[in-house]
């Protein structure tokens, strides 16, 4: 992993809560995207988190550690618990770890560790993404992908041009989401509202890009390069 580790952290107990934060922020790899003490809430804002990870304790009013990680389709889980005998019941769920309070800090970052080799080896074979669009959900396969771009109809939405020519239209999601998910060294932002797969460029300049794919009218599509990402991308296409 090049990124942090985004992490979501959750015990009901404010105490707990807190000693697992400071703990946290002495971990290098590891970003604080959020902090809970209500399961509910966390499922309530879970649509709009970016992250990779969830820490969580395991009895809890409402909705217990084991259910919640089970709703949170491929995200990690890491349990901190006080409790030993839901430990089989976590790895049954595949949760990376099961950590047992008090939680040391030296015994978290082996946890950390463990979470990072994980997502490292499903990316290095990881060739597709599942992904909403505006006709249900799709695997979105990275060798299909030319381009990305903000859509028309909504800037919250995103349009993507397959290598067939076909467009998928991609519901709600932001493009620091989508870089997160496809392989860094294939593609790049060029301006506020484009991604490119690296393989589809065709000719560039510093200050615009010409692509393989040819539009109605016969001419290649040609993208602007902009001022902020263009030492990104100068980076990205010289290795």
């Amino acid at each position: 992993m090049n990124t942090k580790l985004k992490c979501l952290l959750l015990d009901d107990e404010l105490p707990g809560l807190t000693y697992l934060k400071m703990l946290c922020e002495q971990i290098p790899e590891v970003e604080i995207v959020k902090t809970f003490n209500n399961p509910e809430k966390l499922l309530s804002d879970i649509a709009n988190l970016d992250f990779d990870l969830l820490i969580s304790d395991i009895e809890m009013p409402g909705i217990d550690g084991l259910h919640l990680a089970e709703m949170l389709q491929n995200k990690l889980v890491i349990f901190c618990t006080a409790y030993k005998e839901y430990a089989a019941d976590a790895f049954n769920i595949d949760a990376v770890d099961y950590i047992t309070k008090p939680v040391k800090l030296e015994r978290l970052q082996k946890a950390i560790l463990k979470t990072i080799e994980r997502l490292d080896k499903s990316e290095s074979g990881k060739k597709f993404i599942q992904l909403n669009t505006d006709k249900g959900k799709t695997l979105l396969y990275f060798n299909q992908i030319q381009y990305i771009k903000t859509a028309l109809s909504d800037s919250r939405d995103k349009t993507v041009l397959l290598t067939d020519g076909s467009f998928i239209n991609l519901k709600n999601i932001k493009f620091d989401t989508l870089l997160n998910e496809l392989p860094e060294a294939d593609f790049c932002r060029v301006n506020k509202k484009e991604i490119i797969a690296v393989k589809a460029i065709k000719f560039f300049n510093h200050n615009e890009i010409v692509l393989h794919h040819q539009e109605e009218n016969n001419k290649n599509t040609t993208l602007i390069l902009s001022e902020t990402y263009r030492p990104e991308f100068l980076k990205k296409v010289k290795l």
